[in-house]
């Protein structure tokens, strides 16, 4: 009898399986562009965090989520979490009487407390390294003081560290050391002069445009005002606060000399800020497939929904960013409730969870991965999907014509070598896409693999797959529109994930960390 009743089950498992390619049928380009047409919309506003685009595009998916059938998880279809919005121009600064512009003169990407003060003296501190090799803070006086910094840490002739007196550089070429050094000496103020300044102001110009946003229960990132200025601004100031070489020639004494250069400035100077203008509520949405003989287990499909609203009369849709990886959760969750209503739903619960915030600093799943409602050691794996909806320049031939064919791959085997050859399974049996693997390493110079939602869950010792196809010429640009998404692609790139987390679900043992 209890062999009749193994074999019953293992009929129903296999019949399963086998209608795993029955149910991805709901995977379709035409599905895609119904959702898409209306995530991208000029109606949802570009989809910023705590905006009323942003609560239409989660109203969105709670109603399809509902209407596959899928029950609220615990109660509930909506994971909320409270923000801190700073707003990036609500701070002034006066240098003797004359005030700077924000984003002509200064920016900020930081997250301070609000400051009111006027007159405070200066001084200019070099590199702002304090080290028994080499002191630039030695005999100067920097408590109360608003200073000037450089960024990085300085080299000798021959191209090595002055600190470490090697190729390699010292703990004080890391910004944020060199700032608590400071903050516990009692500074006003940070003014660091940047190299990159131009670089923000372009091609990173909505980061510092746009409202800045913390968890709630954050505390202060940095406990004083830190501003960052040109290198020709930084001159024009240093020359009016009695400096009478420009930075390259100082930055050129101290390789040579292997000696700091600082100096008192007679610069006055007062800031007033009233960043911290309100505090608001952001979602993350849960759509619940509860498993079978091993619901506790669970399998987490995550896509932020988020974008970065309105600037400039413009509205930024997000079609690929990250429109196209809400469009293919979406139709994942359709087809697993369909395989459920039907009697064949997976063994291991899945949780397809859009999150919002990730333009933010990947907030909403920070959120979750500090208060899950599944626990953290019930999650097998991550599958997360952020734009899949385009073809990046690297994928077009010579006569400029695109090859869609494939998705990059990133973390599938940082934590897990199983959950990479089930993906490379799934791809080979089913869809035979090019897995392109450029960008899977934590030392990759874009930093890919931390700048999207799976990084959360991997923090914490889950295994993660990132698909994504790439950036291109309108990325975070307002450019970034439904009329240039290739359908077919993010149809066939959510059918390998689909398998992928079939498999996961559906599998006898759950797949085990064997990688740190």
């Amino acid at each position: 009898m209890r062999l009749l009743g193994i074999v019953f089950v293992l009929f129903v498992y296999l019949e399963a399986y086998s209608q795993a390619n029955k149910y991805v049928n709901y995977i379709n380009a035409h599905s895609a562009r119904k959702h898409l047409e209306y995530l991208a919309s000029d109606e949802l506003e570009g989809r910023e965090a705590g905006e009323k685009g942003q609560k239409l595009a989660g109203a969105y998916l709670m109603q399809n989520f509902s209407e596959y059938g899928l029950p609220p998880l615990k109660g509930k279809y909506f994971q909320r979490f409270n923000l801190r919005v700073n707003s990036p121009n609500k701070i002034k600064i006066l240098i003797n009487g004359d005030t700077l512009n924000y984003f002509e003169d200064f920016i900020h990407n930081s997250d301070f407390a609000d400051t009111d003060f006027l007159e405070a003296r200066s001084v200019f501190i070099g590199f702002g390294i304090e080290d028994e090799n080499y002191n630039e803070l030695e005999g100067m006086d920097v408590q109360d003081k608003v200073v000037f910094m450089l960024d990085n840490e300085p080299r000798n002739k021959k191209g090595k560290y002055i600190v470490s007196g090697d190729i390699k550089h010292s703990e004080w070429n890391d910004r944020s050391f060199k700032i608590k050094n400071l903050v516990e000496k009692g500074v006003r103020a940070i003014v660091l002069v940047s190299p990159n300044f131009e670089r923000y102001t372009t091609s990173y110009a909505h980061s510092f445009q746009s409202s800045k946003m913390k968890l709630a229960s954050d505390p202060y990132g940095v406990d004083v005002p830190l501003v960052f200025i040109s290198e020709t601004k930084a001159n024009l100031l240093l020359r009016k606060g009695g400096v009478s070489i420009g930075l390259n020639k100082i930055i050129s004494k101290i390789s040579k000399k292997e000696k700091p250069w600082s100096k008192v400035l007679n610069l006055k100077i007062g800031m007033h800020s009233n960043m911290v203008n309100d505090k608001i509520t952001s979602e993350n949405v849960l759509g619940f497939v509860e498993g079978t003989d091993k619901k506790e287990e669970c399998v987490i499909v995550t896509a932020h929904y988020d974008h970065i609203g309105k600037h400039d009369g413009h509205v930024f849709n997000g079609a690929d960013d990250d429109g196209s990886g809400t469009t293919a959760l979406l139709m994942m969750a359709e087809a697993f409730s369909k395989a459920k209503s039907d009697g064949f739903g997976p063994r291991r619960s899945v949780l397809f969870m859009p999150v919002s915030a990730e333009e933010k600093g990947l907030l909403g799943s920070r959120y979750y991965s500090e208060n899950p409602i599944i626990p953290l050691e019930n999650t097998v794996s991550n599958l997360n999907i952020d734009m899949i909806g385009r073809v990046d320049e690297v994928h077009h031939d010579r006569d400029g014509i695109p090859n869609p064919n494939y998705v990059y791959i990133i973390g599938s085997d940082f934590l897990s070598s199983e959950l990479h050859e089930i993906n490379e399974e799934q791809n080979e049996i089913h869809t035979n896409l090019d897995l392109d693997y450029t960008f899977n390493s934590i030392d990759d110079s874009n930093h890919f693999y931390q700048r999207s939602d799976h990084y959360n869950f991997a923090k914490h010792g889950i295994p993660v797959i990132f698909y994504f196809n790439g950036t291109h010429k309108d990325y975070h640009k307002h450019t970034d529109t439904v009329e240039k998404i290739d359908f077919k692609k993010i149809a066939k790139i959510t059918k390998l994930i689909y398998f992928t987390a079939w498999e996961l679900a559906n599998r006898e043992e759950r797949i085990q960390l064997d990688k740190k």
